[in-house]
């Protein structure tokens, strides 16, 4: 399993949009005040993002806020697109299809990271060989 991690200057806003906007659940949030020292959402499809507030130091070891792109596989990118639109979000790129058959969308999110969501969940590979 694959957990992004995530640098925030506004960690506490990030994880409201990531959950009221996008849908991915709060698991945990360790930190007290505006400093979030560790969080985890699940993303309800498997897997999550791991995340935690922009500290001194971290620019030698994870990306800078506002640097991530992911790819998230989603039932229904339409529905989840309206939320976005609803809640007005930035919005990258409204539902369309792909030529190799995925219905997609595209936002940013507060801190500048850009996000896919769309039908597609990769191809299988064949696993270790024996």
């Amino acid at each position: 399993m694959v957990w992004p991690t995530v640098r925030a200057r506004d960690a506490r806003a990030l994880i409201a949009f990531l959950v009221d906007v996008l849908g991915f659940e709060e698991v945990v949030v360790y930190g007290e005040g505006d400093a979030v020292d560790h969080a985890e959402l699940a993303w309800p499809l498997g897997g999550g993002i791991m995340l935690g507030s922009e500290r001194p130091g971290d620019e030698e070891r994870v990306a800078a806020p506002g640097t991530l792109s992911v790819y998230v596989a989603c039932d229904d990118p339409d529905a989840l697109y309206e939320r976005a639109v609803a809640s007005g979000a930035h919005i990258e790129a409204e539902p369309h299809d792909t030529d190799y058959g995925s219905r997609d969308i595209a936002v940013r999110d507060p801190e500048g990271n850009h996000w896919s969501f769309g039908t597609y969940r990769g191809g299988r590979h064949a696993g270790p060989s024996a």
